[in-house]
């Protein structure tokens, strides 16, 4: 079963924040690092619906379809 997941992330000296589904936070963690290879993990996260609306996160690129 997925789950929607938050990972933050820091790349060239900036923070930001992807939102992923995935089965659990370790492939969360996983399918950000082979995207953003270049790519720190600082968190990965639930999605907090009520916060989440209030400041969006992007998606990975295979997430939008």
């Amino acid at each position: 079963m997925l789950s929607h997941y938050t990972v933050g992330l820091k790349l060239k000296g900036k923070a930001d924040r992807v939102m992923v589904d995935a089965e659990d936070a370790l492939i969360a963690a996983l399918k950000v690092k082979a995207e953003h290879s270049d790519a720190t993990i600082t968190y990965v996260r639930r999605q907090n619906r009520r916060g989440d609306l209030r400041h969006p996160a992007h998606t990975l690129a295979e997430d939008t379809s």
